[in-house]
């Protein structure tokens, strides 16, 4: 693994992308980033233009390198994007930009082929995939979709309230990305402002007392669901105020056991203030479209100007690896034989050498996991 001729190859030069090669790095493994962008943090500089952490800086940066208290305590986007120039720069990092990674398979002989664009086929001892969990923006085939005459993007394509002024705009998906997206829409002048939402989420104030949402995740991500649900429900009543009358309920099954399937926290910086004033608005899940018009679960009919979807992503996977033992029923990573939300192995069970980092999405927050994925990997493959 420490031969120089032919380095460990990741693929995806953001935060896991960068925090795994530097780890490694530090063990004598010589590491190549290979990143579709022309420069490292991609994703963070495709995002809308008013984004903030919503973990606090100190529990955000990376492993060798803290973000300059300059940043704030919630670092924006383009201090973020700043930082990861820094943290390449920092570690000697040796990446290749430019270079989109378009499927892995396995080599011959031994380790890996990569075959990238231009006709490139690169060979590698082993490989870590870091491309994250944003891979490729979901939009709900919704009945009446490719009919649809208003406007509809997904919510990665979102930079700024500045087009959708005086409008009304519909917000699809009650996840930390359509709370943030409505936010920004009231805050930026839009007329009105609806959230779509099937399934309540959890709220955690984002900071109590100066104690951090990413602290109490930390503390309850550790102890068993049925004793973290019931803690953080708690909290919540006391920190979180009841939103059933604008039209928001409590959710039903508790943090930690919706978090261990999947679905994260809002960590609030604003949408319960919104709510609670009748600025942002919550109504049913979107069920259909027809023509210009949105039709709700409730039955109730819109005719918004704009709907954007913070409807997820798939990661995007299945097209790269080609193999689907590597993947879970979800498309996600699959190993130490099990998903990787409930493993604390970083290595594919089904195919060894092939690593992933970047994948979890704790109740603590994603950028904490990332530095100790890294760790993992930086281990198992310098022994």
């Amino acid at each position: 693994m420490t031969d120089q001729d032919r380095p460990v190859h990741i693929i995806g030069a953001g935060p896991a992308g960068l925090a795994t090669a530097a780890a490694l790095q530090r063990r004598g493994v010589r590491v190549l980033v290979l990143d579709r962008g022309e420069s490292v943090g991609g994703s963070w500089r495709g995002q809308y233009d008013r984004l903030r952490l919503d973990t606090p800086r100190r529990g955000s940066a990376l492993p060798g390198l803290a973000i300059p208290r300059s940043a704030g305590r919630w670092v924006a986007r383009a201090d973020m994007v700043r930082y990861l120039e820094r943290y390449a720069e920092e570690h000697d990092l040796e990446i290749a930009a430019g270079v989109e990674v378009n499927s892995i398979e396995r080599a011959p002989d031994e380790g890996w082929v990569l075959h990238a664009n231009g006709g490139r086929q690169l060979p590698a001892p082993a490989v870590v995939v870091a491309t994250g969990l944003c891979g490729v923006p979901r939009v709900p085939d919704w009945p009446g979709r490719d009919g649809y005459t208003g406007e509809l993007l997904h919510s990665a394509h979102y930079r700024s309230p500045r087009p959708y002024e005086g409008k009304d705009v519909l917000v699809v998906g009650a996840g930390a990305s359509g709370a943030e997206t409505a936010v920004d829409l009231h805050r930026g002048g839009a007329a009105r402002v609806r959230l779509a939402v099937r399934t309540p989420p959890h709220i955690l104030r984002r900071s109590t007392l100066g104690w951090s949402a990413q602290r109490t995740g930390a503390l309850v991500g550790r102890l068993p669901a049925r004793l973290g649900d019931g803690l953080s429900a708690g909290m919540a009543r006391v920190t979180v105020p009841d939103l059933s009358g604008r039209g928001l309920r409590r959710p039903e099954a508790g943090l930690v056991t919706r978090a261990r399937q999947g679905s994260q926290p809002i960590r609030d910086s604003g949408l319960v203030r919104a709510i609670r004033r009748g600025e942002v608005e919550p109504v049913a899940a979107l069920e259909s479209l027809d023509g210009d018009r949105v039709r709700l679960a409730d039955g109730a009919e819109l005719t918004p100007d704009a709907v954007i979807a913070a409807t997820g992503y798939t990661h995007g996977l299945a097209e790269l690896l080609g193999d689907h033992e590597a993947l879970d029923a979800d498309g996600g990573p699959a190993v130490g034989g099990g998903t990787l939300r409930a493993a604390r192995s970083v290595t594919s069970a089904k195919l060894p050498g092939l690593y992933f980092a970047g994948y979890r999405h704790p109740v603590s927050g994603a950028l904490r996991e990332i530095g100790r994925d890294a760790d993992r990997i930086a281990r198992a493959l310098s022994r």
